[in-house]
């Protein structure tokens, strides 16, 4: 979607969505991604139809989230942004990948130190042995 200007704001969910599936391939293909037992015409076609306010069939939370991250993966943040805005948000960041793995890393670390002083104390009033 690289030459194709994306709106600043999107009047419906399901205009935002429908912008985000597009990014990402096209009814057909997401569409076969959410229902891989359906041929991907017909799960095309049934992605078209919750996408469009006029029909009975709508996502559900489940399918929803399935975009949403297939949307991250592909750095594609229409869906995210549309969500916060809608509910009074800034728009938000993505983590970047090794940014969530450094803070892992340091969490692990900080929890391993209050172990061994937990280890300590408990080996202090003979609990255990250090």
């Amino acid at each position: 979607m690289a030459d194709h200007q994306l709106p600043l704001f999107y009047e419906t969910y399901e205009d935002a969505i429908r912008d985000c599936v597009t990014a990402l391939g096209g009814n057909k293909v997401v569409g076969s991604t959410l229902w891989p037992a359906m041929p991907a015409d017909e799960a095309g076609r049934k992605l078209a139809h919750c996408l469009n306010p006029d029909k009975r069939e709508k996502l559900d939370l489940g399918e929803l989230q399935l975009i949403r991250r297939a949307a991250r993966k592909a750095g594609v943040h229409i869906l995210a942004h549309y969500e916060a805005r809608d509910a009074g948000y800034t728009e938000p960041q993505p983590l970047n990948p090794e940014d969530e793995a450094a803070q892992l890393q340091r969490e692990f670390i900080a929890a391993v130190k209050a172990m061994e002083v937990i280890q300590s104390k408990m080996a202090r009033v003979g609990g255990v042995a250090a």
